[in-house]
């Protein structure tokens, strides 16, 4: 997908990153910034964060791919909230809280399917995928109740940009575009609706910051992934932002192949690579698999404040053939393998640093302005 927004965008950063290839620059914040470090484990704060930001903030769950059939559903739990997306028959996408009104028990396990109805395996009431109680078993028995008052309880959910959102609080209310603002146009430029998801896995990590601290860092891939894919890649970062979304780039020395040709004759597809991130818990980077694949990282915090979970799901513009599914899948061990050995077990060995109490502050450089936005906008979030 090419939108003239987004191209005018993409290209007038390919220009600004020529001329730091050519002069052997790259863009510096004002000045290095330190925080403490006990924001990265404080109880109450960790607390403050889960109620404030993911119970608050539209968070991405998945792809409208995913639940493309009437009846198809997607079921999570995240932040301590178990959820149901579904599809439903006028292709309206609903989010419910996975839990019967009858006496609470969990209606489907966490995964993907298809169903008519959602029926609760304690007592065998079941749901239409509006939510609506449509089933009391023995109902004879049991007593009158108005079942119009018993339906699934509801999420506040949205598509956007091929994207599901949702947020975590039956209270609460979504405003997807005052979310994303201006980033939607660059998101709609990779047309996410059309993609398809061909591998899923789950990585288990560090507290959330320290995670996302690494998805906003290029200083460290020649050194922390030495042995893997780190020494082909620039380690000096280019940052733009868009609200609290950013996107990460750098310098590299095959977009100067560009600086000569006019712009309506720049290819997006290449020149839109780097990490994008989705505020406060995406990470979107290649993965070379099919015409063209991408790793989609969802972040979430866990159930402690120094642990962390992140689902990984592998998507491309082709047609999951079972060749490229084995593919992808094989692309994804290599992934694991990064993230688990490498990123997730420096940033765990962190956390128990800071637990020491032999350091009271980080540092982030003038070379580090993402990470240095990204603490400052949670500030602002927390301050409120």
């Amino acid at each position: 997908m090419d939108n003239e927004s987004a191209r005018t965008q993409l290209i007038a950063q390919l220009r600004r990153t020529i001329e730091h290839i050519d002069a052997g620059t790259i863009p510096l914040v004002d000045d290095t910034m330190s925080i403490p470090v006990d924001r990265y484990q404080n109880q109450e704060r960790w607390e403050e964060e889960i109620e404030k930001v993911f119970k608050t903030v539209p968070l991405m769950m998945g792809f409208s791919s995913e639940l493309k059939e009437a009846g198809a559903y997607k079921a999570m739990d995240v932040c301590g909230m178990k959820f149901i997306l579904t599809r439903g028959s006028d292709g309206e996408l609903r989010g419910f809280v996975n839990m019967c009104s009858h006496r609470g028990a969990q209606l489907v396990e966490e995964g993907s399917g298809a169903s008519r109805r959602f029926t609760c395996p304690y007592h065998a009431w079941n749901y239409d995928h509006d939510g609506a109680l449509v089933g009391v078993t023995n109902r004879q028995d049991f007593g009158e109740v108005d079942t119009s008052c018993l339906g699934l309880t509801s999420l506040p959910v949205a598509e956007k940009c091929g994207l599901m959102w949702v947020v975590l609080d039956p209270n609460g209310s979504i405003d997807i575009d005052a979310h994303l603002g201006g980033y939607a146009t660059m998101l709609d430029h990779f047309d996410f609706g059309s993609w398809n998801v061909v591998h899923q896995q789950e990585v288990p990590g560090p507290n959330w910051k320290l995670a996302y601290d690494g998805y906003l860092d290029f200083y460290h891939l020649p050194f922390l992934h030495r042995d893997t894919f780190g020494p082909d890649y620039p380690s000096r970062p280019i940052y733009d932002a868009w609200g609290p979304h950013q996107r990460m780039t750098a310098p590299y020395e095959a977009l100067a192949k560009w600086a000569d040709v006019p712009d309506d004759e720049v290819v997006l597809s290449e020149i839109d690579g780097g990490v994008w991130t989705i505020f406060p818990h995406v990470s979107i980077a290649g993965f070379p698999v099919g015409e063209r694949g991408l790793m989609v990282s969802q972040l979430f915090p866990g159930d402690t404040p120094d642990t962390s979970k992140t689902i990984q799901n592998f998507i491309v513009t082709d047609e999951p053939t079972d060749e490229l599914i084995a593919l992808a899948a094989k692309h994804a061990e290599f992934f694991d393998h990064v993230v688990r050995n490498e990123d997730y077990y420096t940033g765990i060995r962190i956390g128990k640093n800071i637990a020491s109490g032999a350091k009271s502050e980080f540092v982030f450089g003038r070379n580090e302005g993402g990470g240095q936005f990204f603490h400052t906008y949670l500030d602002s979030l927390l301050d409120t």
